[in-house]
């Protein structure tokens, strides 16, 4: 790794990343997307650096979450974020596959599961030549059906499943959390401005749930008609925005 640093997510928080080991606005539009209330036991998948986590203990310290995530670089970079923070009792660092989570995760168990998952469908794209860019990129270690599998295991009667994606796999997530029994429940759609088709999708999905009834939010815009960030990417920024406005 190289070029390790820390960075602020706001409220006193800070996350070291690196060249390889880093975030984008989608991972914060998710955690925000994602927030647990409440004393609640959840999950990220496939976690990175681990920005889902600290996101949401920054706004909420009663919950626990286990981070789980196949590259060994980006767990420790984790587990040093975790204790920068004071955050070691609350957040667990799982160095696996989300394939393989028998025995190291207890099924049934969880009541928010979150992934930002890779976007682009194996065999498809440039393949970057990074091995730590290619695996958070494209589907080479995991599928969507593999993350929805792993995500319905994990949670518990009635739990949410929250991912983001490209709008154009919004009917391969929907047929893929309904292939493992989450039902699609809330959905938001992200555009750069008015006017732009939409870049990305956020979507809940519920354990169980009843069929029907997909709950569709109003679409988030990321900036404002004079091209700056818009109010409410302001207010999920928070504090944060004293660095994207820099």
């Amino acid at each position: 790794m190289t070029n390790i640093h820390l960075e602020p997510l706001g409220g006193g928080m800070e996350i070291y990343v690196s060249d390889s080991y880093h975030f984008s606005t989608d991972t914060i539009l998710l955690a925000d997307f994602a927030q647990p209330t409440g004393s609640k036991k959840c999950a990220d998948l496939g976690t990175g650096c681990g920005t889902i986590p600290l996101l949401w203990l920054k706004c909420n310290r009663q919950i626990t979450v286990a981070a789980v995530e196949i590259q060994a670089d980006a767990c420790a970079l984790l587990r040093r974020s975790a204790a920068h923070n004071g955050a070691a009792a609350q957040l667990d660092v799982f160095c696996a596959d989300v394939r393989a989570l028998k025995g190291v995760l207890p099924f049934g168990a969880f009541d928010v599961v979150a992934c930002n998952p890779p976007y682009k469908q194996s065999g498809t794209g440039i393949l970057n030549p990074s091995d730590a860019k290619l695996l958070a990129r494209h589907e080479s270690a995991c599928t969507l059906d593999d993350i929805c599998e792993a995500a319905a295991r994990l949670l518990q009667f009635g739990g949410r499943f929250c991912l983001c994606q490209r709008p154009e796999r919004l009917a391969d997530v929907m047929e893929s959390m309904r292939r493992f029994d989450i039902e699609p429940k809330r959905l938001r759609l992200v555009q750069q401005r008015p006017g732009k088709a939409p870049k990305l999708f956020l979507l809940e999905g519920r354990r169980s749930g009843k069929r029907g009834f997909l709950d569709v939010l109003p679409t988030l815009f990321i900036e404002n008609g004079s091209g700056g960030f818009s109010q409410e990417m302001l207010d999920i920024y928070g504090d944060y925005k004293s660095r994207v406005e820099s």
